[in-house]
């Protein structure tokens, strides 16, 4: 009997294209002999639409959009008879889901208390790695080194620009980097190199989250490594960025597609090893399963910094995280079939967990 498998796509978030590249891609990657593959649309505005199992891979991105009906639909109803009888296996549900509204907790919230297994990391590790200023703090704490960096509120900044701009200058040093807090695909960031930058970044980053961090810029090169597992996690080989813009945002990933992506990364055995190190460690202390991505910067004089780890990164075959696998020996269908499998180990390992007391 094939497995079940519910494809979630889309999303309310600023990434929903994004998620939709996703999507067309897994199921494309799929093997239909193995599994029955039933995808589940959500729309900009959020609202859940279920269409019928396919019956084989789509080709085109339009493809997977499915209009709502006047009956509106909710994210419980959609699972209801998803097994025919008790004895059959629960569906695999498969968030393809980047940013706010599905990266961060709270679909995988909604998964929890319905029982159902899915691919990826649970509620606490994707709300930490989902907010980049709880994550760096989590890192503080485990003693991972990272540049420095502030936090601001919409509402401090509201209260008094002025005294926010101060307070910036004074903790860091020209260039650095504004960020929404809770985003991701490099949506909504900017590279400031003097205050009148500064003031811009800060109005476009508070459009997409109410928390942003600014992050102090340093000479380095971007280098990134993929994480897979559970308790066991293993890395892959290193990659590095080398954008043709100054840093690598939105338009570079997604549009212009000229950003050098040279795997593996040319660097030395010892810092690889330290690289590896940092990100098994930032998987452990975030409790991650499945799979993140971790970023680092390197320095000439070869120190390591983490700057973050992404908990559902880009997934199409030609983005980072599956062409690392790909190096390491694990091709893009091989790579979503041991995901699948690790998210119904963690299921069946919470199995085990009593909810009663004699």
């Amino acid at each position: 009997m094939k497995r079940k498998i519910f494809l979630l796509y889309g999303g309310k978030s600023a990434e929903h294209q994004v998620s939709m590249r996703t999507a067309l891609a897994v199921v494309q990657a799929l093997d239909f002999n193995k599994y029955e593959v039933t995808p589940i649309y959500i729309t900009e505005n959020g609202q859940w639409v279920k269409r019928e199992a396919l019956e084989s891979p789509v080709k085109q991105l339009n493809d997977l959009i499915v209009q709502p009906t006047k009956k509106e639909e909710n994210s419980i109803t959609l699972f209801n008879n998803s097994k025919t009888n008790d004895n059959e296996e629960p569906p695999v549900i498969f968030p393809l889901l980047h940013g706010t509204n599905g990266e961060d907790g709270t679909v995988q919230g909604l998964l929890e208390v319905l029982n159902l297994p899915y691919v990826g990391n649970g509620v606490l590790a994707s709300a930490a790695g989902m907010d980049k200023v709880i994550m760096k703090n989590i890192f503080a704490q485990a003693g991972l080194k990272q540049v420095d960096f502030v936090s601001v509120l919409r509402y401090e900044w509201e209260q008094d620009k002025e005294k926010v701009y101060q307070l910036v200058e004074e903790k860091l040093t020209y260039p650095y980097f504004v960020k929404p807090a809770n985003l991701g695909s490099s949506v909504g960031i900017n590279k400031c190199r003097d205050r009148n930058e500064l003031e811009k970044a800060f109005v476009e980053a508070f459009q997409y989250d109410r928390k942003i961090i600014v992050e102090q810029g340093i000479e380095a090169r971007e280098i990134e490594i993929g994480v897979i597992g559970n308790e066991e996690p293993k890395c892959s080989v290193v990659g590095e960025i080398v954008p043709k813009a100054e840093f690598y945002d939105y338009k570079a990933k997604y549009e212009d597609r000229d950003t050098a992506l040279i795997i593996p990364a040319d660097i030395p055995e010892d810092t690889y090893e330290t690289i590896k190190q940092m990100a098994i460690t930032a998987f452990k202390v975030l409790d991650c399963s499945g799979l993140i991505r971790a970023d680092f910067f390197v320095t000439k004089d070869g120190e390591v910094y983490i700057n973050e780890v992404n908990t559902m990164p880009g997934f199409t075959p030609v983005s980072m995280f599956p062409l690392l696998w790909k190096h390491s020996g694990v091709d893009y269908p091989q790579l979503i079939d041991r995901l699948i499998e690790l998210g119904i180990e963690r299921y069946n390992e919470k199995q085990k967990l009593r909810y009663t007391i004699d």
